[in-house]
């Protein structure tokens, strides 16, 4: 069986929040439902997480009009808790997410392997977005 080598993008943010904060409401679904999307017009209207070793999870990213809608999700291969969380989306790429507190802030880097469908960057911009989201919820809440 032949491995196709994929490439890795990425992305980080420094929270301000303390880590245990910041773990509550990356994991959480009521959390994730209001964060887990990329632009205005997107929301997240459905979210499940088992957070433990083997354990699945979902988030529905859909646009506000209806028009377009998908399910992210995985099965966890390594839980930390507040340092860790790393996971094999459906399609086979592998996730890593650390979480690092320092000062009552907490920086997130995630790696993630790119998909063939879409161009590089627009990968990159959409998961940053994302993740600035989370920061911009988490910060204001």
């Amino acid at each position: 069986m032949e491995t196709t080598k994929r490439t890795q993008l990425t992305i980080e943010a420094t929270i301000n929040a303390p880590v245990a904060k910041v773990w509550q409401y990356w994991n959480e679904p009521q959390h994730i439902m209001n964060w887990a999307f990329a632009s205005p017009d997107w929301h997240a209207p459905a979210a499940t997480n088992d957070l433990q070793p083997g354990g699945k999870f979902s988030t529905t990213m859909a646009a506000k009009d209806g028009s377009f809608s998908f399910d992210f999700g995985g099965v966890y291969d390594e839980v930390e808790e507040n340092k860790l969380i790393a996971y094999t989306l459906g399609d086979d790429r592998k996730v890593r997410n650390t979480f690092n507190e320092e000062g009552g802030k907490t920086h997130i880097i995630s790696v993630f392997e790119a998909e063939d469908t879409n161009p590089i960057e627009m990968q990159q911009a959409g998961w940053q977005a994302i993740l600035d989201n989370f920061k911009q919820y988490t910060e204001s809440n």
